[in-house]
């Protein structure tokens, strides 16, 4: 294939020539016989995007899940209608988020759907709320730890269990083609999977999924320890070991230290979970006892004071963010954490400018998987309605662009369109001097994976 008349990133315009799932030349080219020819027509050619932090099981089901929290849902109002679903078989919930109406329960919920199971999934992913038909189908197969009982009644209120509740719904990983279509077309040709139960089978779907091209993404798999002994495939390849953090239950500093030594030693890097401040003190004490590998990465950080992105710095950790959070979830941070904290949230040109490798990922389905949208948030810093939060922390559209060209097994190294690399690319409809004045995906008009086009925009002038 050849690809004609694309703007590099150094601005110069170029042919690009692939062969073997791989750039094979750069220059002034001409077509070879029966050769398949793309006119770029000045559009950007960049690699193709990288979300650096997914869960794509759960992106996956959640497109068959009633939205019900923020922005699509904000009073109690609108949560009651967003459950009345015809059907009679279990109703999943997602996004949910106590600013709408505040703490569920059975009773809450029995109020609005008695007639159904129903399980409503905080917009953390760390908690359940169930109706009472709900509850007794989870209940035939015995209480698990995380129900919450308060005097001797369950309140319908399941803490840190997906794994046991998988497990007991007998759930089978649903089908990746949907959600593979729609990173597609935002130019997303790689995935790091961030899931922490990610275990043998999750990663034998994984590899079946990309096999049948149903998933046309190459996926980084992080997850538990025991991953390492998978043998993964082409597409496929092992990531870090996941530590997740919760602040409310933190293991012994010892155990999280031990975890890392061993993920060490399986030769992976750590992915520790750091939403709070204390989670983020804690993961730093552990890696400083533990020893730190290069490549060991912070996500989210959160909650990330000065003296935190300076001990980051120091040991030479990354950080994968949501620049995205501050415009889907800034309002209610400006309600929910205390002004001192704020400029904290979700830092970005701190990191930076204290020479910390930064990279971008959408914790979707936690958050919305549009890169581009993310892209935007990093550069306005404004909420949904217009408040700025931390705007120092702002950067510019190139930076903001870098976040997803990052490379997947080594952040600090940026991917560039350059002969020898794989065919993993993303065209856009329009130069580089433009795209950057309104970063959508809506100007993205083609994807390559391994040198075969997986997406195409309807444009006017259509590709030949």
């Amino acid at each position: 294939m050849l690809i004609r008349h694309a703007q590099l990133e150094d601005s110069s315009v170029s042919d690009v020539r692939i062969e073997r799932e791989h750039i094979t030349a750069i220059g002034c080219l001409e077509p070879l016989s029966g050769e398949a020819v793309v006119d770029a027509h000045g559009g950007l050619l960049l690699p193709g995007l990288h979300d650096h932090h997914i869960h794509l099981a759960a992106l996956a089901a959640s497109l068959t899940s009633v939205r019900c929290g923020p922005p699509e849902v904000t009073d109690a109002d609108g949560f009651a209608a967003s459950l009345r679903v015809p059907g009679n078989g279990w109703l999943r919930a997602i996004g949910y988020h106590e600013s709408v109406a505040g703490m569920l329960d059975t009773t809450m919920l029995d109020r609005i759907v008695s007639n159904r199971p129903v399980r409503v999934q905080h917009r953390s992913g760390r908690m359940w709320f169930f109706n009472t038909a709900g509850l007794e189908k989870i209940l035939s197969h015995g209480a698990p730890p995380g129900l919450e009982c308060i005097d001797g009644r369950h309140t319908g209120r399941l803490f840190d269990a997906d794994a046991w509740l998988k497990q007991v719904l007998t759930s089978e990983p649903p089908s990746f083609m949907h959600v593979g279509k729609l990173l597609a077309q935002m130019g997303v040709t790689g995935l790091t999977d961030m899931s922490p139960s990610n275990n043998a089978l999750i990663a034998h779907h994984f590899i079946a999924e990309t096999a049948s091209q149903s998933l046309p993404q190459r996926v980084l798999l992080a997850g538990t320890l025991n991953l390492a002994n998978v043998d993964m495939s082409r597409d496929v390849a092992l990531g870090p070991a996941k530590l997740h953090l919760h602040e409310a239950d933190l293991m012994p500093l010892d155990d999280a230290a031990e975890f890392i030594r061993h993920a060490h030693a399986q030769d992976r890097v750590v992915a520790i979970h750091c939403a709070t401040e204390v989670e983020l003190i804690y993961a730093l004490a552990a890696l400083k006892d533990a020893g730190v590998k290069p490549g060991d990465r912070i996500e989210h950080a959160s909650v990330a004071p000065d003296f935190a992105v300076a001990d980051i710095a120091r040991l030479g950790l990354a950080v994968v963010s949501q620049p995205h959070f501050i415009a889907e979830r800034g309002d209610a941070y400006l309600n929910d954490v205390d002004t001192e904290s704020q400029p904290y949230l979700y830092r970005l040109r701190s990191f930076l400018n204290a020479g910390v490798c930064l990279a971008g990922g959408s914790d979707a389905p936690f958050g919305g998987f549009d890169p581009w949208a993310a892209m935007a948030a990093a550069v306005s810093r404004c909420t949904q309605n217009g408040v700025a939060i931390g705007a120092a922390e702002a950067l510019t559209p190139e930076q903001a662009l870098d976040l997803y060209l990052r490379a997947p097994t080594a952040l600090e190294q940026r991917r560039r369109v350059a002969v020898g690399v794989p065919a993993d690319l993303c065209l856009l409809d329009r130069a580089w001097a433009e795209a950057r004045t309104v970063l959508t995906s809506a100007y993205v008009r083609a994807t390559f994976i391994r040198g075969q086009q997986v997406f195409e925009r309807q444009h006017a002038r259509p590709l030949k």
